[in-house]
């Protein structure tokens, strides 16, 4: 809701940046088609957030298979300059077509990683994007990431990484313990 909006926009600081999740409406019960009404109001409501507004993600449900058309077709409804990513939980969508299209939109892909499931390591646009969610990250698994990331700087200038937020409550550390390792790009 646009007051809710007002409020985050009141409570930050002026560099902190958002990193929103788009409705399930949009990406599960629509699988991108004939949304647009929908797309319309989330990302007129998001905008309010000016330059606080980071990448929104697009996660999409696992039993939804790779449809270039589709994607395209989204893709090209969305606002000019809307930073985005795709995690996309289908191994179906793990193609070149596929980052053709990203990579042509500046659209990034959500390289994510789980106890089972990892998506591939590809830049397909001007930032970067990382879920990591697995339980049992150690210390070298977090430099393996943080070298990663050191890897894309020269065609990313932002990146926005997530460790899982489970009941452990570890993931802010992880998260401290990566800034540590990158320092300043």
């Amino acid at each position: 809701a646009p007051k809710t909006i007002d409020n985050w926009n009141a409570l930050t600081p002026e560099n902190f940046r958002f990193a929103l999740k788009a409705p399930q409406k949009i990406t599960h019960w629509a699988k991108l088609r004939e949304c647009a009404d929908t797309l319309r109001y989330f990302c007129d409501t998001v905008s309010a957030l000016n330059e606080k507004l980071g990448p929104i993600l697009f996660q999409l449900p696992p039993n939804f298979k790779k449809d270039t058309f589709v994607l395209a077709d989204f893709i090209n409804g969305l606002p000019n300059g809307l930073p985005t990513a795709f995690e996309f939980r289908h191994e179906s969508w793990f193609a070149d077509d596929v980052w053709g299209i990203l990579k042509s939109n500046n659209v990034a892909l959500c390289i994510n990683e789980t106890e089972d499931f990892a998506a591939p390591k590809i830049a397909t646009a001007g930032y970067g994007y990382l879920r990591l969610r697995r339980e049992d990250y150690t210390s070298a698994d977090v430099q393996r990431w943080a070298n990663f990331v050191r890897e894309q700087s020269r065609s990313w200038h932002d990146v926005f990484v997530y460790f899982k937020h489970e009941e452990a409550g570890i993931g802010p550390k992880l998260a401290l313990q990566m800034t540590e390792i990158l320092g300043t790009l």
